[in-house]
């Protein structure tokens, strides 16, 4: 959000930045911050379309578009004024209505000058948003419009990134996660394969709400399911194409959520098989077991297996116990609700002393967080 200030120039310099970082920026700007800066210097650099009207734009509802789209919402600069509208919950332009609209976390870089800043309104105005949890970073001390100097000069770039940072470190920032999600495809021939009904809804989920909360994330994935932008997808066929790339990867923690087929043909046919041919005679071999090769590790990671039965959890307590993994989610993929292809899942949580958890059916995204919830506790976080 860029609103009336002439410390508008910085926040171009700001969008830059968080470009560089890997960000996806849009911006909003006030009708007043057009006095100090252009919208097509903000499209340029963001390569999103800026919104400056309520009224004016190619979105439906611009501001509950932003609100909901955003992880995070800067305000810089942020005027006496703007703080003012904020405070009170006013809404009147397109950045005012986005802030009220939206549940991401709030940062906002103060700029003005020194008697604006240290006016009894301003500083409670402050108090009411930093009491509904609205980050404030800065202001600095020094030149400010006019020639002027004195506190009220708007933090520069580096440090509203820094906090904006610090802002967003969740439980799992700094840890290495590795995510294997959907069903292996084992070729049978080159238009026919050995495969199951996993969707990749669970693993995707587990990986998108890691990224969430601050985790380093790699993705091993069979399918084209979209993942959460700071998630380094990487896309396999195959179990052997699926632990080529595992092998690659060094990490802290390790979800096992694919569906990786436990046999392949041995010999694919070169050729598409006929059926003139009569039926053929395939024989299979065994995958290669990832789970067993991640356990092998030197050094290795807190390892999270999956088990999808249909017979009850007694083979995925069996399983867990053999493997040594140091959590198993176990669920029964022939219940209503659950498994393949549905939104919603019930699981087990085996746990590495035999423990069991039965949790209810909720949603896949809420079993993911339930599943980073006890991986926190169990690494101290």
């Amino acid at each position: 959000m860029v609103t009336g200030g002439v410390a508008a120039y910085k926040a171009a310099y700001l969008s830059r930045l968080l470009i560089e970082a890997g960000e996806e920026v849009r911006v909003a700007m006030t009708v007043e911050a057009h006095n100090f800066i252009g919208p097509t210097t903000f499209a340029s650099i963001t390569g999103n379309p800026v919104v400056t009207d309520l009224f004016e734009s190619d979105l439906t509802s611009p501001h509950t578009d932003l609100g909901r789209w955003a992880d995070a919402v800067i305000v810089a600069p942020a005027t006496a004024a703007t703080l003012a509208r904020l405070a009170h919950g006013l809404s009147e332009e397109v950045a005012s209505a986005t802030l009220l609209a939206t549940q991401a976390p709030v940062l906002v870089a103060p700029a003005m000058h020194t008697e604006m800043w240290e006016h009894p309104a301003t500083k409670r105005n402050l108090e009411v948003l930093q009491r509904d949890g609205v980050t404030v970073v800065g202001p600095g001390e020094g030149a400010l419009a006019g020639g002027d100097q004195g506190i009220g000069r708007m933090a520069e770039p580096e440090e509203i990134v820094a906090a904006l940072e610090k802002m967003l470190a969740g439980p799992l920032t700094g840890l290495r996660v590795l995510v294997t999600a959907g069903g292996t495809r084992e070729a049978i021939d080159p238009v026919r394969f050995i495969g199951n009904r996993s969707s990749g809804k669970m693993g995707h989920a587990i990986a998108d709400v890691a990224a969430h909360l601050g985790a380093e994330v790699t993705l091993v994935t069979t399918t084209d399911r979209p993942a959460h932008r700071q998630v380094d997808v990487i896309r396999v066929e195959s179990a052997q194409e699926m632990a080529d790339a595992v092998e690659k990867i060094e990490s802290d923690v390790v979800v096992m959520a694919a569906a990786v087929a436990d046999f392949r043909p041995a010999d694919p046919a070169i050729k598409k098989l006929r059926r003139t041919d009569g039926p053929p005679q395939i024989e299979l071999e065994p995958t290669p077991d990832i789970l067993s090769s991640v356990m092998a590790r030197e050094n290795r990671p807190f390892v999270v297996g999956f088990a999808a039965e249909t017979e009850g959890i007694d083979r995925a307590i069996e399983k867990a116990k053999r493997k040594g993994t140091d959590l198993t989610v176990a669920n029964e993929v022939t219940e209503a609700g659950a498994g393949f292809a549905h939104d919603t899942n019930r699981v087990s949580l085996i746990h590495a002393d035999g423990g069991v958890e039965h949790w209810p059916l909720v949603a896949k995204v809420e079993v993911a967080e339930r599943l980073w919830n006890v991986i926190a506790e169990k690494r101290g976080r």
